[in-house]
C-alpha cells in the first residue's frame, strides 16, 4: 500500500467512526500528540485523559451561544451545527490563550435559520490533544388533541381511544426521520389547572401521565418512554389560585433524543422511565 493509499484509507476510516459516533451523546475520540505533548511525556509527566464537558443549561440555541469546561488549559475550539438531515448548518472556530482547566469558554455562532438537531464540539487543549462532544437539541412535540379525564381521576376513558390511536400515528411516522441521532425517547408531561393545592395537582397529574405512558406502550410503542408530572407549575394560560382552566388541563407528548427543557416557564421536570 503506498503512502497516499493508506492516507486515503485513513480518512475513509476515520468518516466511518464519525458515523457510527453520532449514535453516542459524547464522542470517544482518538488523542492526538503534538511536539508539547511529546516533550511532557518525555521528561516522565503524565497527563490524565482530557475531560470536555458542556451543561445543558448553558446553550442557547437561539443566541447562537454555549459554554463549555475543559480539564486542561485550552488552545482552541471547533463547532458544528447540523440538521436533522445532517446537513452542516452553521461552523464556528475560537481560539483561547491558555485560560485555566476548568474555566468557562464562551463559543458563539450565527444562528441558522433551519432548525439545529445536532451539535458537534471539538476541544483542543495547548498540546493539540482534542476531545468531542456531541448534544442533541432536536426534539418533536407531537400534534395532538388533548385527552379529557374525570375530574379527581388519572382513569382513560374509552372515549378517548381515538385521540390516542391518531397520536400513535403520528409518532410512529416521525421515529425514522431522527433514529440516526441516537435513541429517541418518547417524553410524556400532564399539566393540571390551579384548582385544588399545588402538591396534589403534582400528583394527579404525575398519575395521568403515567396512565398516558402505559396506554402507548400496551399499544405497540416499543421505543423508550419517560413521564412526568408538572401540576400546575407550567401554566399554558396564567391565571389565579382555584382557577378551572380546562386550556390547563392538557398534556403534552414530545420526541427527542435528550430530555426537553420548559425555558419559558425555568420549570425542571423530573422523568420517570416507564
Amino acid at each position: 500500500m503506498t503512502r497516499r493509499e493508506r492516507r486515503h484509507w485513513s480518512a475513509r476510516a476515520a468518516a466511518r467512526a464519525a458515523r457510527v459516533g453520532a449514535c453516542l451523546a459524547l464522542l470517544s475520540l482518538p488523542e492526538r500528540a503534538g511536539a508539547g505533548e511529546a516533550a511532557a511525556l518525555a521528561r516522565g509527566q503524565q497527563l490524565s485523559p482530557l475531560q470536555v464537558k458542556i451543561e445543558l443549561a448553558e446553550v442557547d440555541l437561539g443566541k447562537g451561544e454555549l459554554t463549555l469546561r475543559m480539564s486542561r488549559p485550552a488552545a482552541r475550539v471547533t463547532l458544528k451545527a447540523l440538521s436533522l438531515s445532517g446537513a452542516v448548518i452553521a461552523e464556528a472556530e475560537q481560539h483561547f490563550d491558555s485560560p485555566p482547566a476548568g474555566s468557562p469558554l464562551l463559543i458563539r455562532w450565527s444562528p441558522p435559520e433551519e432548525a439545529v438537531a445536532r451539535i458537534e464540539v471539538y476541544g483542543y487543549d495547548v498540546n493539540e490533544y482534542f476531545k468531542g462532544v456531541a448534544i442533541t437539541p432536536w426534539s418533536f412535540e407531537i400534534p395532538h388533541e388533548d385527552v379529557v379525564f374525570e375530574t379527581d381521576s388519572a382513569e382513560l376513558r374509552p372515549a378517548e381511544a381515538g385521540k390516542l390511536q391518531a397520536s400513535l400515528v403520528s409518532i410512529q411516522k416521525q421515529l425514522p426521520r431522527a433514529r440516526h441521532l441516537g435513541t429517541v425517547t418518547l417524553f410524556i408531561v400532564a399539566h393540571t389547572d390551579t384548582v385544588a393545592t399545588a402538591e396534589y395537582n403534582q400528583e394527579l397529574s404525575t398519575r395521568r401521565a403515567q396512565a398516558l405512558a402505559r396506554w402507548f406502550r400496551s399499544h405497540g410503542l416499543k421505543l423508550p418512554i419517560a413521564y412526568c408530572g408538572m401540576g400546575e407549575r407550567a401554566l399554558k394560560v396564567k391565571t389565579a389560585d382555584q382557577v378551572d382552566e380546562p386550556r390547563n388541563r392538557r398534556a403534552d407528548y414530545m420526541l427527542g433524543v435528550e430530555p426537553p427543557r420548559f425555558k419559558s416557564s425555568g420549570a425542571t421536570p423530573s422523568w420517570t422511565k416507564l
